[in-house]
């Protein structure tokens, strides 16, 4: 464990989101190294893989009800130096994570033909969208067990380890990609297969090197088959802050899909400059986001040590550095966006539209970058409501809005983007104000005793 209790906050946020930093993006190459060769099969392919990949939003909820409140938990645990409770609670949460695993596959491949159906724009991008979901689906449902162990370890303040595992598994996929959606050495592509094949078996395999590192290094959380035994009374601590958390990004999927909805009638080339605009702009949001999620930890530890004067120091130390970070991003994708979209299609169509929405949806990348971290501070706090009104907030004034104006006469896309701007303004001002709420009702408080020590099992 790193005790973040004390020292520099923002060499604790630093130290933290650089490892974070370099995890998410060797994570996001993933989707990119996927989407490059993908890109290669036409616009169908790359409108079914984008489209029939915001399912994955479904399991980041998911995955945010797990890890979230893994995360929040250990790290209040580590701020009492409270080791029982930190390793039971990490063991529970990997209980779950098997049962949700099971229920990601049975729900899934159960649903997947009507979801994919829904959102494609055609025939061909929506049966491309089933191919590729068949074989990713294994990938999401083994998320649960890797996010369960790496929110634990965040918890703990070790970011370092988790990076480590993620650049593994995506030169795994780095070198998997070409050999089974292009056949490379083979001669036997499987396309769109491929390339859910390959996110599956690189995933699978960070797992097992997490339970591993677990097993074999990690002290302070430590597997312990005697504490897997369903326990209630921990389930609700982990979904009293996980599930409005989940909430808060399910609703984030709810609106990717509206979107895809609304653009559906502009066509696959439509969809798949939509989708490549929207996984660059993810990829630039990754050092922004890395420092919100570390601070979330950092923070947490203080709140449980009863230093809320350290955890609002943590807020405002991320929110300048992320604000600095998104307004130089911001920059970026004014100078050359096109160039950005073009490294992934050369249709014209396809260019043409995510250039339009990267060069008008930059606007909001200041906003975004303060709504991450309040998000986190939400977290840290152990009070993931507010969150979740801020999704419900993006509901309200972005999507009803969105599809009443596809609905209008002349409407174009580029008219959906600057909607997006304005209601991703708003979210930042109604998020800042309920963090001011959320920390007045919190009280510094004296460390309570923490609860005697086990040993580690298994």
């Amino acid at each position: 464990m790193n005790d973040l209790t004390t020292g520099s906050i923002p060499r604790h946020i630093i130290r933290m989101a650089i490892p974070m930093a370099a995890g998410m993006f060797f994570q996001t190459l993933y989707y990119l190294i996927d989407l490059w060769f993908v890109a290669k099969l036409g616009d169908a392919a790359v409108a079914g893989v984008t489209s029939a990949g915001t399912v994955q939003f479904i399991i980041m909820a998911l995955t945010q009800v797990l890890g979230v409140g893994t995360m929040v938990l250990i790290s209040h645990a580590a701020g009492r130096k409270d080791r029982a409770d930190a390793s039971l609670v990490f063991n529970q949460s990997l209980g779950l994570s098997v049962v949700m695993f099971l229920v990601t596959l049975a729900g899934g491949y159960a649903l997947m033909g009507m979801y994919v159906r829904t959102v494609g724009a055609d025939v061909e991008t929506a049966q491309q969208g089933a191919t590729y979901l068949r074989w990713f689906l294994p990938a999401l449902a083994l998320q649960f067990g890797f996010i369960s162990m790496g929110s634990a370890l965040r918890g703990a303040g070790m970011a370092k380890p988790g990076m480590i595992v993620q650049i593994v598994t995506v030169l795994c996929n780095a070198v998997l990609a070409p050999v089974l959606i292009a056949g490379w050495g083979t001669g036997r592509p499987l396309g769109v297969a491929g390339a859910g094949l390959a996110s599956t078996i690189s995933v699978a395999l960070g797992v097992v090197m997490l339970m591993i590192y677990f097993r074999r290094t990690e002290t302070f959380v430590a597997l312990d088959a005697g504490q897997l035994r369903p326990r209630l009374d921990v389930w609700g601590r982990l979904f009293r802050i996980g599930v409005p958390a989940g909430a808060e990004f399910g609703l984030l999927f709810l609106n990717t899909a509206i979107v895809y909805w609304i653009i559906r009638g502009f066509g696959p080339a439509a969809q798949a400059g939509y989708g490549i605009g929207s996984r660059v702009m993810q990829s630039m949001f990754l050092p922004a986001m890395a420092i919100a999620f570390s601070a979330a930890p950092v923070a947490g530890q203080n709140i449980g040590a009863g230093r809320k004067d350290r955890a609002e120091e943590t807020f405002l130390s991320a929110v300048k550095m992320g604000s600095v970070l998104m307004m130089l991003l911001t920059l970026v994708c004014h100078w050359q966006p096109s160039a950005l979209i073009g490294l992934f299609s050369g249709e014209a169509e396809v260019v043409a539209t995510g250039t339009e929405f990267l060069r008008t949806i930059s606007w909001n990348f200041l906003a975004s970058g303060i709504t991450f971290t309040c998000s986190g501070m939400f977290q840290a706090l152990g009070n993931t409501v507010p969150s979740m009104i801020t999704g419900v907030t993006r509901l309200l004034v972005f999507a009803v809005p969105g599809v009443w104006l596809s609905r209008q006469p002349g409407f174009t896309l580029p008219r959906l983007w600057m909607l997006s701007v304005a209601a991703t303004t708003l979210i930042a001002v109604v998020s800042v104000l309920l963090l001011r709420r959320a920390f007045r009702q919190v009280a510094p408080r004296p460390v309570t005793p923490p609860l005697a020590d086990v040993p580690a099992g298994g």
